[in-house]
């Protein structure tokens, strides 16, 4: 078991699996496939993704360094969370970037959305969470890998 201490941005308690992304996730390259088709379930459509193309991530905790790609970052991550077919954390080894702190503000304002963002957790962080791993995120910004 390890713990990690965060900087909280949108809290919640939560227990579950981890999909980690050692590289910038591209929102929209990832989300976009499975958004277009209403799916039900988020497989990651960015082939470029080498850990986590193909992989679901709908429900499971996100861990990732940051965002990347189109401005419209923030829209992706807010309508994937109105669908219900959202990470259910967002958890960033470095500080949030600005798209995808817009996108988790306005699915938890006007979606009223789950969703759990924690940013600033470290490059250890990141080096330690396998994907799998069962993972447990509390509200004050502590994340154990179980």
């Amino acid at each position: 078991m390890k713990q990690f201490k965060g900087r909280v941005i949108a809290a919640g308690n939560w227990k579950g699996k981890a999909a980690v992304s050692h590289q910038g996730f591209n929102t929209l390259a990832s989300f976009q496939k499975s958004a277009l088709k209403n799916a039900k379930q988020v497989y990651v459509s960015d082939q470029n993704n080498k850990d986590l193309f193909g992989v679901n991530i709908t429900g499971k905790a996100l861990c990732l360094p940051i965002t990347i790609g189109s401005t419209t970052g923030g829209l992706v991550i807010q309508t994937v969370c109105q669908m219900g077919i959202a990470p259910a954390c967002f958890l960033f080894s470095e500080s949030i970037d600005s798209l995808a702190a817009s996108g988790i503000v306005l699915a938890k304002v006007w979606e009223n959305s789950p969703v759990i963002a924690i940013d600033q957790l470290g490059e250890e962080f990141l080096n330690t969470v396998k994907t799998d791993d069962e993972i447990e995120v509390k509200e004050d910004g502590t994340v154990i890998i179980l």
